[in-house]
């Protein structure tokens, strides 16, 4: 008979030893204003989820849309001038 049993590394995958280096949370930082671009237009899609989209959804979304691109477009030319924050 074989015993099934849990892999510990699988289960406790996140251990003390294992924090993000100084770089990891740089290049975070880095990406914040993407990150929270992408959140607002999150949001403004999951305000439509349960009802038609209003033109001031509409328009919502669009602003979102934009400010995620922008977002993205600021941190490409960041990382190609090689701008390092």
């Amino acid at each position: 008979m074989t015993h099934i049993v849990t892999v510990q590394d699988a289960v406790t995958a996140f251990a003390p030893w294992m924090e993000p280096t100084d770089a990891e949370l740089a290049a975070i930082e880095r990406e914040m204003p993407v990150i929270l671009a992408d959140v607002e237009l999150l949001d403004a899609h999951i305000v439509t989820l349960d009802r038609t989209p209003t033109e001031l959804d509409a328009r919502r979304i669009r602003r979102a849309r934009r400010r995620a691109l922008a977002a993205r477009v600021a941190l490409v030319n960041r990382a190609t001038s090689g701008e390092a924050a």
